[in-house]
């Protein structure tokens, strides 16, 4: 049975304690009234969304109360679920006066409400767009929000949602279909020409641009035909459902544009013709064309894009002088050819020197990338080595920010990673919430590593035994068609099909494999203030001790600290990273590893996981070392908050494969822990002294 419609009286205690009326003054009363009005599912909805929205701010809540009642009569649920998050959004983007001006436009919002509802949010889809944009050819491009639909060679950008269709999946399929057409300006060659020029001498240069634009969509529509047949597909399905044809005026030019070899030059040389038709309508997933925006951020790369490429290429020439035969001398003006090639849409390049092959790192393929695409080639003086001091390579390279600068008055975000924090009592993610920066733990080259070796040093010998046969362990690979032993159960089966006159199989036999370990592992070690002593001094051993028993194995493995004061200095700290050597410099730095400040958890865990995936393995182990539950200073972190958004994280890692596991000192985590890792994912040790024995006895269990 449906529960009953709730009273005035049994609706307004309810508020007098979410809107915290006896401390607020507020007039719950002829909201109460309002709401005893609705049905239960109604009531129940929007109640449980004043108490979400209260947990940001009470005031926000008791606007929102007082409209939801209207609303809720005009709106599908979901469209009023987006006003309210919108709301909490623009608050922790701006504070309460720009969120109660949100609430006061309520009017125009509920007009809007159904395309809010199936639109496409760009908070929503940048991530996947961002991740697609990444995947294709040519100049890493960024996705960003904005005021328009344009590329300025450097970013796409998109506006805040995109709702010209009916529903949420298509608004998505468009949105992705206009990230590839402005993707498609840059791989083809739209904005390698001097788009202000060349619609200047037209009486009406605004005009010219938008037929310009017109050809360039037929143009690059025809290139997406080629190099990504399902999308294209999925564009001309948009175009009909929202009516998009070409005009017949403008049929005598489409052969010509969608030639394989149509370049940018024929949309110039057909710009006259076009002059004179009528205006293209543009289709669905066409943008604008930003000359000026074009230009800045081309002006601002070249010279930049030429220094960095003319100092790898000096550097690439050192290391082939360091590794060429004695004797062999590199001349003084080598000769440097690139051959791009482009086969199947894909753009790459071939580097020789002196007519032999050198193969050209990342980094250097996607200078030439972006230079090839701002040219349409390599011009030969990019193609000259510099010299020694010709360039500073500080003003040339991005440098990192200061993290520190954050307080002494600099803190702008700028060089930060911004991570969403899961706030329980919203129900929804802060976006854009936490302020990351990487820092490097600052070495100490002391006798610590020296002295824990020989302290520990029967568990070290012991450990070594232990990982070298985890290392070479065999396993038995059962039902082979060959191998070093008959398979009993395997020829018994065999034999009971023969007689019921099956077809025997040859299956017949078991073979000793070598198992290959392909593991992939991250250690976040528990930095902040409550550490110090015994704590952190057990952490650093028990580090040492794992990593002299891990290069045995030859898992990959890095190391990081974190720690943080409020959610604005969340900072984590490079102990190791996969790609290091395990060396003095890392030993130094385990032994410099300091107590710091707070235990806010959530951050760190999201930025392993994006590093941890980045790491091509079969098996992926984040495994956190901490003494003590997830806490802040003088923050609502504190208590359920931090436990809810740490157990998101960690839910966020197990989605992508990632397995979590904790090692904790706190003797009262039993309260928390398996609710945040589950019962089998964490290990509480009653005494810090053990910890360097138990972490590598827990390492060998859970990665085996």
């Amino acid at each position: 049975m449906a529960s009953p419609q709730l009273t005035r009286a049994e609706i307004e205690p309810l508020l007098d304690v979410w809107l915290e009326t006896e401390f607020t003054f507020h007039a719950v009363g002829p909201v109460a009234r309002a709401l005893s009005k609705l049905t239960r599912p109604e009531q129940d909805f929007v109640l449980d969304w004043i108490r979400r929205v209260a947990s940001t701010h009470i005031t926000l809540a008791f606007h929102f109360a007082k409209r939801a009642p209207d609303l809720i009569r005009r709106l599908d649920p979901r469209a009023i679920e987006a006003w309210a998050v919108q709301l909490c959004d623009t608050y922790d983007r701006a504070g309460i006066y720009a969120a109660l001006s949100v609430a006061e436009q309520v009017d125009g919002y509920a007009r809007t409400g159904q395309a809010h509802t199936e639109g496409a949010l760009f908070d929503d889809i940048a991530g996947v767009l961002g991740n697609f944009v990444r995947g294709l050819s040519g100049r890493t491009l960024r996705v960003e929000q904005g005021d328009g639909i344009y590329t300025d060679s450097e970013k796409i950008v998109l506006p805040a949602i995109t709702t010209r269709l009916a529903s949420r999946d298509d608004n998505f399929k468009l949105a992705k279909a206009t990230v590839a057409l402005l993707w498609a300006q840059t791989r083809f060659g739209t904005l390698r020409a001097d788009l202000t020029a060349a619609c200047a001498g037209y009486p009406h240069p605004d005009r010219a641009l938008r037929q310009f634009n017109a050809l360039e969509t037929l143009r690059l529509t025809a290139c997406i035909a080629r190099e990504l047949p399902g999308l294209h597909r999925d564009m001309e399905r948009l175009m009909g459902l929202l009516g998009d044809e070409l005009a017949a005026d403008w049929q005598p030019l489409v052969d010509r544009l969608r030639a394989a070899d149509a370049r940018v030059e024929d949309s110039l040389a057909l710009l006259d013709a076009a002059y004179h038709l009528p205006d293209f309508r543009p289709w669905c997933f066409q943008g604008e064309l930003r000359p000026e925006a074009v230009a800045s951020a081309r002006a601002a790369r070249l010279e930049k894009e030429k220094a960095r490429l003319r100092i790898r290429l000096a550097e690439l020439l050192q290391e082939h002088a360091a590794g060429a035969p004695r004797g062999q001398e590199t001349p003084d003006k080598p000769d440097i050819e690139v051959t791009p090639h482009d086969e199947d849409g894909r753009l790459d390049f071939e580097i020789t020197l002196d007519g032999a092959p050198l193969a050209p790192p990342d980094d250097v393929r996607q200078l030439l990338a972006s230079v090839w695409l701002d040219f349409g080639e390599i011009p030969p003086d990019y193609l000259s080595p510099a010299g020694d001091g010709e360039y500073d390579p500080r003003l040339v390279f991005d440098q990192p920010e200061d993290p520190d600068a954050v307080w002494h008055g600099t803190y702008h975000e700028k060089g930060a990673e911004l991570y969403p924090e899961w706030d329980h009592g919203r129900q929804h993610y802060r976006k854009n919430w936490c302020v990351m920066r990487e820092k490097t733990v600052p070495p100490v080259h002391d006798d610590f590593y020296r002295e824990t070796l020989d302290k520990h040093a029967g568990l070290v010998k012991h450990l070594r035994r232990k990982f070298e046969a985890l290392r070479d362990e065999n396993r038995i690979e059962k039902r082979q068609t060959q191998g070093d032993e008959v398979d009993l159960d395997a020829l018994v089966e065999a034999l009971a099909d023969a007689r019921d006159g099956r077809e025997m199989s040859d299956r017949l036999f078991v073979r000793l494999h070598r198992a290959e370990r392909n593991i992939a592992v991250a250690f976040l070690v528990d930095m902040s203030g409550s550490t110090k002593g015994w704590i952190n001094e057990a952490e650093r051993e028990a580090l040492i001790v794992l990593c002299e028993a891990l290069e045995l194995l030859g898992d990959r493995y890095a190391i990081y600290g974190f720690s943080g004061t409020t959610r604005k200095r969340c900072e984590l700290f490079r102990i190791k990273t996969f790609d290091e050597p395990y060396g003095d410099e890392v030993k130094a730095r385990i032994s410099g590893i300091r107590p710091q400040e707070y235990t806010r958890m959530g951050f760190a865990l999201r930025h392993m996981t994006k590093l941890l995936n980045q790491v091509e393995a079969r098996t992926r182990v984040l495994v956190t070392l901490s003494d003590g539950r997830p806490d802040d200073y003088f923050d609502v972190y504190r208590g359920q908050y931090g436990i809810e958004d740490t157990r998101m994280a960690l839910l966020e890692a197990a989605r992508t494969g990632i397995h979590p596991f904790c090692i904790t000192l706190d003797r009262d985590a039993r309260d928390y822990l398996p609710h945040m890792y589950g019962a089998a994912r964490y290990i509480i040790l009653d005494d810090v002294r053990q910890l360097p024995v138990k972490v590598t006895d827990i390492y060998r269990r859970i990665t085996t």
